[in-house]
């Protein structure tokens, strides 16, 4: 089949484009369409092996209890033509056993991440570490010359994310955050209709997240033999090893993420700043409420929340941890709800009347892997920059230093990246590693 010849049906097929194109408006699809018949005519159909771009997984996580976003994201992307992957790195024996076997006999493995950093031969590396390992890897991969695709929530705290994005404009390689929402048909839609003014003026917009975890206490346990844990510890403090701190647990613990404000709020959230423009800056005043769970051993990140955010031109964004997953835009004229599975709005013209050839269009992909290969052969930009990453995560650490601080109200100038009005809150802006572990 020539590049000209690709069908709805073959596009739908596709697993990433058949999930972010399934049940939107007939006009959007074939608009779709068409550009990805683009995309397609341009990309390499057969690419010799020594022009591979040849990939490595640091943090490719585990079967057993593991979290594997890591080693799926990285399946992903090798399956797209021209990809390899040649190496993986993990702090875990067996979870990184387990990655070079789902890659082949020509991927090597690896405990250390500087060992795979430097290797000349990887152009690029995927990041599915927990969150509190991202800006060191990072960072030091694109020193090391390789380009980065890192999972969300891209930081820890606000000024690893400053970090990141002045690395990667220094450096100039192609960073992908993996917001892959950005990604998916149905939230780009939301996003241009908003933009486009299609429910009036935008007066609210509700981030709907899951709630967080009460588990706890927990007791601590010998360490397993194959984990290296003072290299799984990194950058952290020194702790006793408890299990339910390691594997997908690692997001309910201040010390490693944010709870659900940032490992969901790094998706809703992101597509709040995207609609309404604010990718550049963000919130200019924050306040809350919050339930944090008692248990001095067990899990620290917020249980129930509540998160107000003021925006630019009295645009209130509520984070909050009830209603349906998903992201609820009101305006002055109706409403619109996005989610992974589904986009409704008030009156269903909004969604099924096309937007005109002068409207505000965004940043298309249909797939987020697919759109960092392409970047990486480009040059371009890819869909979700480090910038990007890091405005949208500052957002949701700026929610959990709310509800740390007891809710009060916190003014943020989000130039200077700091609070205006709190100096106990400004010392949320950045942590200390542990030592030798360093930016």
């Amino acid at each position: 089949m020539s590049t000209n010849e690709i069908t709805r049906r073959d596009l739908l097929s596709r697993s990433a484009a058949g999930i972010s194109l399934a049940s939107l408006p007939a006009w959007y699809v074939g608009e779709a369409e068409a550009a990805e018949q683009e995309r397609e005519s341009e990309r390499p159909k057969k690419v010799a092996a020594n022009d591979n771009i040849q990939i490595a997984c640091i943090g490719p996580g585990g079967s057993k209890g593991g979290f594997r976003q890591g080693l799926g994201d990285t399946r992903n992307i090798a399956r797209k033509t021209g990809v390899k992957c040649i190496a993986v790195c993990d702090v875990e024996k067996l979870h990184r056993e387990e990655a070079q076997k789902a890659f082949g006999p020509d991927c090597a493995a690896y405990n250390d991440f500087r060992e795979v950093l430097a290797r000349k031969d990887i152009d690029a590396v995927v990041i599915g570490t927990p969150d509190y390992w991202h800006a060191i890897i990072a960072i030091a991969a694109m020193k090391a010359g390789k380009d980065v695709y890192c999972e969300k929530p891209l930081t820890l705290f606000i000024q690893e994310g400053r970090k990141i994005s002045d690395a990667q404009r220094k450096s100039k390689k192609v960073f992908q955050t993996g917001s892959q929402q950005r990604s998916d048909g149905r939230f780009r839609l939301a996003c241009e209709l908003v933009r486009n003014g299609r429910i009036g003026k935008v007066r609210r917009v509700e981030a709907r997240l899951p709630n967080g975890s009460k588990g706890g206490p927990f007791e601590p346990k010998p360490v397993p033999e194959g984990l290296d844990f003072d290299m799984w510890l990194g950058p952290s403090h020194t702790t006793e090893y408890i299990q339910e701190r390691t594997h997908g647990n690692f997001r309910h613990w201040y010390e490693y993420s944010g709870g659900m404000m940032t490992d969901w709020g790094a998706h809703h959230l992101d597509i709040t700043q995207w609609a309404l423009g604010a990718d550049d800056a963000g919130p200019t005043s924050i306040s809350s409420y919050g339930t944090l769970p008692s248990h001095a051993r067990g899990f620290n990140t917020p249980v129930d929340f509540e998160v107000t955010y003021q925006y630019p031109n009295d645009v209130t964004v509520l984070a909050q941890s009830k209603g349906e997953n998903g992201v609820r835009f009101e305006g002055t004229d109706g409403w619109i709800f996005v989610s992974r599975g589904r986009i409704e709005a008030s009156d269903e013209r909004i969604l099924k009347e096309p937007l005109s050839s002068g409207a505000i269009r965004l940043y298309e992909s249909n797939d987020h892997a697919q759109n960092f290969v392409d970047c990486i052969r480009s040059r371009r930009d890819p869909i979700c920059t480090a910038e990007i990453g890091h405005r949208s995560a500052t957002v949701c650490h700026l929610g959990n230093i709310s509800i740390r601080m007891g809710g009060r109200k916190l003014d943020w100038d989000p130039a200077k990246e700091r609070f205006t009005n709190d100096d106990e809150a400004n010392l949320h802006v950045s942590r200390p590693y542990r030592k030798p572990w360093k930016l």
